[in-house]
């Protein structure tokens, strides 16, 4: 899927950068609602990744719940995730925060933390830039991540919790699709 290959192309960003060990990725494709198995399966593919993770290092989950893409980052040492909707919803319910709970635990349990079930911890990060339509949901979501990446000092996080009334122009989101474009056209043409 698109998300994917751009994954692949923030990957080469944080090596020319030096973050590879500050930041990771989830594949979509192991852990959207439709044809990647019961919620038991995708939180396993989850935790497979968080067991991986170095001191400090966060994960970035875009997920599809179906028909519309959001972005979960999860601070495994934190217990912590941050939500991210382009929509504007509030924190998740049902089976994906339960999804990414259980494979948070399941790390904790990995990696023989003590107590840290109890002190996780969910953030709607709701000072994001929302879309205007309902048609632009994964390319939000690739500026999302890119955004994130090129704060270098991850500060974002700090700054996107409260609402607030930043707007991606449709620049910004043609530059997310002309990024793609020549990325897939070096990569794989």
């Amino acid at each position: 899927n698109c998300i994917s290959v751009y994954q692949r192309y923030l990957y080469e960003k944080l090596t020319t950068y030096k973050m590879v060990d500050m930041v990771a990725f989830v594949d979509p494709s192991q852990i959207g609602a439709v044809g990647c198995g019961n919620g038991t399966a995708r939180a396993q593919h989850i935790k497979y990744r968080l067991v991986t993770a170095k001191l400090g290092q966060m994960f970035m989950l875009p997920f599809n719940s179906g028909d519309h893409w959001m972005l979960t980052i999860i601070h495994p040492d934190e217990g912590t995730a941050y939500f991210m909707d382009p929509l504007k919803r509030r924190l998740p319910t049902g089976d994906w925060m339960s999804i990414v709970e259980t494979a948070i635990g399941m790390d904790n349990v990995a990696k023989n933390r003590k107590g840290a079930r109890s002190s996780r911890k969910w953030k709607n990060l709701a000072g994001i830039p929302p879309q205007s339509s309902n048609k632009e949901c994964r390319y939000f979501v690739m500026r999302y991540m890119r955004d994130i990446i090129e704060d270098k000092e991850l500060s974002l996080f700090a700054t996107k919790e409260r609402r607030g009334n930043s707007q991606y122009t449709q620049a910004d989101i043609d530059e997310i699709q002309n990024e793609w474009a020549k990325f897939v056209v070096k990569s794989y043409v």
